[in-house]
Order: C-alpha cells, then structure tokens, then sequence
C-alpha cells in the first residue's frame, strides 16, 4: 500500500482551481500560521491556550489538505487535560506532520518551478 503525500494537491486543487499562483499564496500562509500556531502548541501552556492553538493549527491543515496533520492536531486537542508527558507526546507527534507537510511543500514548489523554466526554456528554443 502507498503511503499518502502529506498534502492530498486534489483537496487543494478543488479550491484554487489548479492556480498555481494561488498554491504558492495558500502554501506561504500556511507556512506563517504553522510557525505562529506552533509557538503557541506548548505543553505547559493553559488548557484553553493548547487546545486553542491545535484547533486553529487543524484547521490551517484541513484547509490544504494536510488530513495527517489535521489528525494529529485533532489529537493534540482532544489530549489537553492528559497532563504534560501526553501534550508532549501530541507536541512531538504534530512536529512530526507539520515537518512532513512543510517538506512536501518545498518539494512540490520545487518541482512547478522546474517545469515552469522548462516550459520557458522550449518556449525560447522554438
């Protein structure tokens, strides 16, 4: 069985329309929230701030289909009155999907500017 990318593009495509422009704008939003949400995602943080900074951080997810980081968000959410080893444990497990998904950004962006300078390239050869 395949493992699933860390972002489902068919999800993201549905609401940008295959705009690659739109992609890049939505990634680079992305990237601002994780690293905002992410500050706040601490394990010894107040109940109400943990599960208010997983939420927004699943939401940030779902809306690019990243459904393993939302999932793990979910967790992280649902784990804030476990104590601070089972926050730990979500922090590390969120970690984890967010650096998938933050990977698969870059590799994806990687890849649409190497096909746009091909195109480029031809263009200007014919």
């Amino acid at each position: 069985m395949a493992e699933q990318p860390a972002i489902d593009l068919e999800h993201l495509k549905r609401y940008s329309g295959g705009d690659r422009d739109l992609e890049a704008e939505v990634f680079a939003l992305f990237r601002q929230q994780v690293e905002m949400w992410m500050r706040l995602l601490d394990p010894r943080a107040d109940l109400e701030s943990w599960a208010s900074a997983a939420h927004s951080l699943k939401g940030s997810a779902r809306s690019i289909g990243a459904h393993d980081l939302a999932k793990a968000c979910e967790s992280a959410e649902t784990s804030g009155n476990q104590g601070a080893t089972a926050r730990s444990i979500a922090a590390q497990d969120v970690q984890n999907s967010v650096d998938a998904a933050l990977n698969f950004i870059d590799q994806h962006t990687y890849k649409m500017r190497l096909q746009a300078l091909r195109k480029s390239s031809q263009r200007a050869n014919s």
